[in-house]
């Protein structure tokens, strides 16, 4: 496959304890606008219920805000798939909102659910599902798509956090907020949100060929976050990031110029690993095909060429298209870690090219290559 996607574990946090709240006056209906914030991130709009007028009735409505999380956790997984998600845990009239979607009812909610698995075939990962405040429950979560009505299909992915608020008088989710890590104006209708989306319909190439499988765990404005499984690669030394000396020795290798002239399938993309600050010494791989156990493979023929086991582990991605020369190649390594050193996070020594495409055989501005820095850690908390 051209994209493979691992599975992502759910794990569940410790249950925090139920909320009882009085009901709310007559005026239930009216919502406000409140500003939200999270970590760095700029201000975010949030509809709330509006928790100012409350009625002194003494009748009190016990809304189990552990048994809603556990909820979300069994059932939005099943967003795009043929079950569908509980539409009976929602108000008829919940407020849905996206940068560029609104809906004010769950029977509008579904039919944009539905629209989706026709046009983009989504897939829907679940990260986390935790209370963060007295009627509020947020959720983070991964969806990568197809556009389908497109020939060349270009997948989308969207990152990010929705905020579910909850209605005290019937328990249920009264509003849906969705916010993207790809953009800072998630208000409703945000250019900036339909911006990002079309410009990931552009044009990328990518060989119908295996590749390392990955979790797409965040994606910003400039770079992904993958969580990479462990993979096998046989590799030789190479000249420059760019370059492709060495190459037709691993070829070789997996062309059948090994210890028992087995053939393996290839695999994509051709990775060049730099593993100093000034990248300079230089690595030319391929990966392996994910069935083959290590002590399987047969010996390489010369001892120039040898077999590795990445463990894998948590790399930033930045995509780009077009010729990879070094001094492309090296200013996006430029750009790639002076963002992640202005996101906070910690990039290792060195950095891995990845090209996808076979220079000969494909036009230059459909070409697929990516940098990738490995990370030493990474939470999305």
């Amino acid at each position: 496959m051209a994209t493979t996607q691992l599975s992502l574990q759910i794990l569940r946090p410790i249950p925090t304890a139920s909320v009882t709240s009085r009901r709310l006056s007559k005026n239930f209906g009216t919502r406000n606008l409140a500003v939200r914030t999270s970590g760095s991130r700029s201000s975010k709009w949030a509809l709330r219920l509006s928790l100012v007028e409350r009625s002194p009735s003494a009748e009190t409505t016990a809304v189990d805000v552990k048994q809603l999380v556990d909820f979300l956790y069994d059932d939005l997984p099943h967003l795009f798939d043929d079950q569908g998600i509980d539409r009976t845990a929602y108000d008829e009239l919940v407020k849905f909102r996206d940068p560029i979607t609104k809906h004010d009812s769950i029977s509008g909610y579904l039919f944009n659910i539905a629209l989706l698995k026709v046009l983009f075939r989504p897939q829907f990962f679940l990260h986390w599902v935790k209370q963060t405040g007295p009627y509020e429950i947020t959720t983070r979560w991964t969806m990568v798509m197809k556009f389908t009505l497109l020939p060349w299909k270009p997948q989308l992915i969207f990152t990010g956090t929705s905020v579910m608020g909850i209605n005290p008088d019937t328990g249920k989710f009264c509003s849906h907020l969705d916010f993207w890590d790809s953009i800072k104006n998630n208000e409703y209708f945000s250019l900036e949100g339909l911006w990002d989306v079309f410009k990931q319909l552009r044009i990328y190439k990518t060989p119908d060929l295996e590749t390392p499988k990955y979790q797409i765990l965040k994606r910003t404005a400039s770079y992904e976050v993958r969580k990479y499984a462990p993979f096998i690669v046989v590799e030789t030394r190479g000249d420059k990031l760019s370059g492709s000396t060495g190459f037709n020795d691993v070829a070789g290798y997996i062309f059948g110029k090994n210890s028992t002239k087995e053939k393996i399938p290839m695999t994509t993309p051709v990775f060049t690993q730099a593993n100093d600050v000034e990248l300079s010494k230089v690595s030319i791989q391929i990966v392996l095909p994910l069935e083959k156990e290590f002590s399987s493979l047969p010996d390489p023929n010369e001892e120039k060429i040898s077999l590795r086991k990445v463990e894998g582990g948590i790399a930033a991605v930045l995509k780009f298209s077009g010729k990879p020369t070094d001094d492309i190649v090296r200013e996006k390594e430029k750009v790639l870690r002076s963002s992640l050193v202005k996101d906070g996070l910690k990039p290792m020594i060195g950095c891995l090219l990845a090209r996808y495409n076979d220079p000969g055989r494909t036009r230059t501005f459909t070409m697929r290559n990516e940098v990738l820095i490995w990370l030493e850690e990474f939470s999305l908390e």
